[in-house]
């Protein structure tokens, strides 16, 4: 990582992801990430390979989708300046459970498990800060999917618990 100006410290100070760290909190994890660059139409990251790195999007615009049984592909987000992604293969280990493919020239930042497992050693209460905000996130976009299921629920009709 090349830039730590203060608009790239205030800019990660807005993202979910960097809530509540302190200077040297945040100095830190800047120096572990790394800028990634993508073409418009290039997959970021694909459904069912394995994963070990979230990403932080700088600048553009990216499509997140999943495949359906029938091998269709659903859309399930668009993602922009200061959201982020991958974070759940960091916590779980699992495999990528979506693809992410950029819709325009777009910016990333990526912050390895590796990376992450050493702001644990050397700074656990950033890791923890950390940990609590990627969860506060989780928990918005589960949030936002009950509502998505019971709306649709609705659309059909009676509500059920199919």
């Amino acid at each position: 990582m090349t830039a730590s100006a203060p608009d790239l410290k205030a800019f990660l100070l807005a993202t979910p992801f960097f809530g509540g760290l302190s200077d040297a909190s945040l100095d830190l994890l800047i120096s572990m990430l790394v800028e990634c660059y993508f073409d418009t139409g290039a997959t970021v990251v694909a459904e069912g390979e394995p994963g070990r790195s979230m990403f932080i999007v700088k600048s553009g615009r990216l499509a997140v989708s999943k495949r359906a049984n029938a091998g269709s592909v659903i859309p399930l987000s668009a993602l922009e300046p200061g959201d982020f992604f991958g974070e759940m293969t960091l916590i779980e280990m699992q495999n990528r459970s979506a693809t992410v493919v950029a819709e325009s020239p777009t910016v990333l930042y990526e912050l390895t498990a590796q990376k992450l497992y050493a702001c644990y050693k050397a700074d656990i209460r950033a890791y923890v800060i950390i940990l609590q905000n990627i969860n506060r996130e989780l928990c918005r976009r589960l949030r936002r999917a009950d509502e998505r299921v019971a709306a649709y629920q609705m659309r059909d009709g009676e509500p059920s618990a199919r």
